[in-house]
């Protein structure tokens, strides 16, 4: 697979033809020209028209044409999962949380209600998390925990079989 360097000039005066045959010269290919300009007061969109906020577990990627998964905040959703699956209440999801060095966005600690509106988040990128691989090594972690390997106490051992009400191999 290649791989490419990228690099912007940000021009301050008129684009002259000589740095176009330097770059060239030097391996370069133009890719792209961006233009701006400043907007009328009649064309000045809306306060607000344009803010979203970026789902969390995700990012905008450098080249700013898509979301990418953002590692931090996947592995906090992961987290939550997990421990909402072991049937750990929202306070004790906090404190893992926070033990861990987590923090939410804004850089606050997380607290009960930040955790309980990540519940739509989770929802949406479940079906997701379940068919990972990754998961399946959280799963099966849950069903069968050692002793050396634990880091946290667990509520019930099988609380998988218990969340959907079928017994899975063993």
């Amino acid at each position: 697979m290649a791989y490419f360097e990228r690099m912007r000039d940000v021009v301050s005066e008129p684009f002259s033809p000589d740095v176009i045959r330097q770059r060239t010269s030097s391996g370069w290919q133009m890719v792209a020209i961006e233009w701006k300009r400043e907007l009328p007061d009649a064309e000045a969109p809306a306060e607000r028209e344009f803010e979203e906020d970026v789902p969390y577990g995700l990012r905008v990627s450098d080249d700013c044409r898509r979301l990418e998964p953002d590692p931090t905040e996947h592995q906090v959703l992961m987290l939550i999962m997990d421990l909402l699956v072991e049937d750990f209440s929202y306070a004790e999801i906090v404190t893992s949380l926070n033990e861990k060095g987590f923090h939410m966005r804004n850089g606050q600690p997380w607290n009960r209600v930040a955790v309980f509106r990540m519940i739509p988040r989770l929802i949406e990128v479940g079906p997701n998390f379940f068919s990972s691989g990754e998961w399946a090594e959280r799963r099966h972690r849950i069903e069968h925990p050692r002793a050396d390997a634990m880091d946290r106490p667990l509520k019930q051992q099988h609380a998988w079989k218990n969340i959907f009400g079928r017994k899975t191999r063993d």
